[in-house]
């Protein structure tokens, strides 16, 4: 009886979470469309920290950040992480105040209201089209002179459960070097753990997420992708695991 009630909390906690998303959209909607249409990067910048604020907010969520990164509002950057849960995404909103869109798998765009705003705002990629790859880094030279950074998750998508750390794509790290952009390395320890795609599991609490030190890409070619992108994955995965073992050294 116990895990039945739990189970069913957990499911009206996560339909909580769909319609505090919405509404919060609708209710912004004509201002979002607004700074949208006439790209007003600062007011959408704001709407986007004030809409994944407040969503990890209203679903009793804590964000708390160690930021080891110098980072010049007056740079462009690509921003990467590992990929664990829906939050991550939220997190991000919340902690980088910087202009930026996202690199994101084309399926979002056929979500209602939302997938109409996300495809006007970001770039979309179909995985599975060679040609959609391709335009891509068309797409990305226009959003970076308008003055946007890109986030952009090199796993890929958001990995099996049982994958501590997926491999990364090159597809961040040679838009990195290409475009001469630093790289933002962020770690999220708890998103997966509170936040899981098991619908049966999560719970509110602290979300802890660490800004690394910005990687210069100035001095590198297209020859040194898979060098970065080993690079980027090794600081990500010793932070993961050197917090995995404090946890399980501190019982």
């Amino acid at each position: 009886m116990i895990k039945f009630l739990k189970n069913f909390l957990r499911i009206l906690w996560r339909i909580w979470f769909v319609i505090i998303a919405a509404l919060l959209i609708l209710v912004g909607l004509p201002i979002i469309y607004y700074s949208i249409a006439f790209n007003k990067l600062r007011l959408f910048t704001w709407l986007k920290h004030a809409w994944g604020s407040w969503v990890l907010f209203w679903m009793g969520f804590r964000v708390q950040i160690a930021n080891e990164a110098k980072i010049d509002p007056k740079q462009s950057y690509v921003i990467i992480g590992n990929h664990t849960s829906a939050m991550d995404i939220m997190v991000l909103l919340k902690v980088i105040k910087l202009p930026f869109v996202f690199v994101g798998k084309i399926e979002l765009s056929k979500i209602p209201i939302f997938g109409y705003l996300y495809k006007k705002s970001n770039v979309m990629v179909d995985r599975n089209s060679p040609k959609s790859r391709k335009e891509v880094y068309i797409q990305v030279v226009d959003f970076v002179k308008k003055g946007n950074s890109l986030a952009i998750y090199p796993e890929g998508g958001v990995p099996d459960p049982d994958v501590f750390l997926a491999p990364f794509k090159n597809g961040a790290f040679r838009i990195a070097i290409e475009h001469k952009l630093p790289i933002i390395p962020m770690v999220y320890f708890d998103n997966k753990r509170k936040y899981p795609y098991d619908i049966f599991k999560g719970s509110p609490g602290k979300l802890r997420v660490k800004i690394l030190p910005v990687i210069s890409t100035d001095q590198l070619t297209l020859d040194d992708v898979d060098d970065l992108r080993d690079f980027a994955y090794n600081l990500i995965y010793t932070e993961l695991m050197n917090a995995q073992l404090s946890k399980e050294f501190s019982k």
